[in-house]
């Protein structure tokens, strides 16, 4: 239907002037979210095909910019947005969506500024300025919510020094933020699309390098040791090796990575209760039972190469750190995809609304991984990476931090029966492959009343059809009030106890508390903040009904 209607608004406007048709990329077939997709272009009456009337009044144009990017966000969600969207949600669903919305439009544009004519130059100019406008506004709060430091920094400066020696090219410098540690601002103003960082591949710490060393030649067939056991191994090792062609980079990295990883007891204690306190626990016996199957077994074996003073738990625990914190994700030349420390990349802080969005391929052109701008950075603002669409709960597990913000991947999972989903096809979530229900802050939600109070329309759906308190056309008004209150009631009665569960931090304790303790008890503020949150809706709506 969408299609029909635009084919049918291209004829009005080719009596009015040239007609110039815009396509995004239509969905895959592949993406496992393709159907919802679709359902939500259609019930939303939008297309990925869209016609620019040359030449076009500026309010006109921009009408339809909108709804070329309600289409490219849709285009862009994934299955945590599909979930939390409600049903007349047209966005934009998270920081990270808009800007790969924008960005998708910020390219296409381009490619018709290089071959339009003048008349046709200017709709598309207009058009670029604006989703660059809308660009630079996400994020903003970012740089202010940051608080700069004066802090030595010699280590660092050598490690850039060091990397443009060996080819590195940087558009930012090293700062210290409070409470965040050192990051990179720009030290010039940089643009979309622009290149903020260029690593050459040579300076990538890969399983590529792994296989010129001594480490891997020893181990190759030992054990089925791992590549990745390997190249933590080698970290650990070459941190001590004075001669090492990356002793300026393992100079510049800290004593000490302060991750969840290295809780004490008291932090572990002030968790409990969490489901941050078992994931760390695993975690913890992971490692611990990983350095008891390679040590001193090691050391005994090859001796030369795993010296008993470097092979510590210590460490072990700090190359465990490193990779789990520094690592990225990179396609080499070669095609392979592997797991890589990229020196001097780590010193680029995290954003749930990042500049630096899409990166992790090495061009073939140049042989070096560019890290390009999503939206613009001015200079002596804080340039930020995203690590990923990770919860709070794994950014302090293997980073060590929270993020500022809202974070919309900082969810609650809850652990219903969903066998009501599979038998009530009208219960089922919006995404067909979704089983787990969860819950995140009704402060994201843009449905606050009847019938969302700020939670996931799947959540609601499920517990409707268990309570039996489904909604259709012949419910009666009072049979609705009293399903919601039915419903409503069922709501605090799970995330009451939650709450209960979670006392309030008493702040005289934070002040005097060790760095993980604080960091734990930051966590578990948020938890509670979240649970509060719906326990408020809920209690709030009762009242009204």
């Amino acid at each position: 239907m969408a299609a029909a209607q635009a084919a049918a608004d291209a004829r009005k406007l080719g009596e009015r002037g040239e007609i110039v048709a815009f396509h995004l990329p239509p969905l895959s077939e592949e993406d496992p979210l393709h159907q919802d997709k679709k359902r939500l272009l259609e019930s939303r009456n939008l297309s990925c095909s869209f016609h620019i009337l040359i030449p076009c009044p500026a309010a006109d144009t921009l009408k339809l910019l909108d709804q070329m990017i309600q289409a490219a966000r849709i285009v862009h969600m994934d299955e945590l947005e599909l979930y939390f969207a409600g049903d007349d949600d047209i966005g934009p669903f998270s920081a990270r969506n808009e800007l790969e919305a924008l960005n998708l439009l910020f390219k296409m544009m381009n490619k018709l500024l290089l071959t339009s004519d003048a008349v046709s130059k200017e709709v598309f100019q207009m058009l670029q300025d604006e989703i660059v406008a809308r660009l630079r506004s996400v994020g903003k709060k970012d740089n202010a919510q940051m608080v700069s430091q004066t802090q030595n920094h010699d280590a660092e400066d050598s490690l850039l020094k060091w990397g443009e020696h060996h080819g590195v090219k940087c558009k930012l410098r090293i700062a210290f933020y409070q409470g965040a540690g050192r990051g990179m601002v720009a030290s010039e103003s940089i643009g979309v699309g622009d290149t903020a960082l260029e690593i050459p591949e040579s300076l990538i710490i890969s399983e590529e390098l792994l296989c010129q060393s001594e480490v891997f030649l020893a181990l190759k067939d030992f054990n089925n040791i791992t590549s990745e056991t390997m190249l933590l191994l080698w970290s650990m090792r070459e941190r001590h090796n004075l001669s090492s062609k990356f002793k300026t980079y393992f100079e510049a990295l800290p004593e000490n990575f302060n991750t969840g990883l290295s809780f004490g007891i008291d932090a572990l204690a002030a968790l409990e209760g969490t489901l941050l306190f078992d994931e760390i626990m695993q975690a913890k016996q992971h490692l611990r039972q990983q350095y008891e199957d390679l040590f001193p077994l090691l050391c005994i074996n090859f001796p030369e190469i795993f010296r008993k003073d470097v092979c510590t738990w210590d460490n072990f625990l700090w190359a465990c750190e490193l990779w789990y914190s520094n690592s990225m994700m990179v396609v080499l030349s070669s095609g392979k995809l592997s797991t890589c420390l990229v020196p001097v990349a780590g010193l680029l802080n995290h954003s749930v609304s990042p500049h630096i969005l899409n990166y992790g391929r090495v061009d073939e052109a140049t042989k070096s991984l560019k890290f390009p701008l999503s939206r613009p950075c001015d200079a002596g603002e804080q340039c930020f990476l995203s690590y990923g669409k990770h919860p709070g709960s794994h950014l302090v597990t293997f980073y060590g931090f929270l993020p500022r913000g809202d974070n919309p991947y900082d969810v609650i999972p809850l652990d219903l029966d969903t066998s009501a989903d599979e038998e009530d096809g009208a219960a089922q979530s919006m995404s067909t492959s979704q089983t787990t229900h969860m819950v995140r802050g009704t402060w994201l939600s843009r449905s606050g009343g009847f019938p969302m109070y700020g939670l996931p329309q799947p959540l609601l759906s499920h517990l409707r059809a268990a309570l039996g308190c489904g909604l259709d056309e012949s419910t009666t008004e009072a049979d609705i009030k009293e399903n919601d209150r039915v419903l409503l009631e069922t709501l605090l009665s799970i995330f009451n106890p939650m709450l209960e569960d979670l006392p309030e931090t008493d702040e005289s304790d934070r002040e005097s508390a060790s760095w993980d303790v604080k960091l734990a008890l930051d966590y578990k503020d948020l938890q509670r903040m979240i649970i509060s949150s719906i326990v408020t809706s809920c209690t709030s709506a009762l009242e009204n009904v």
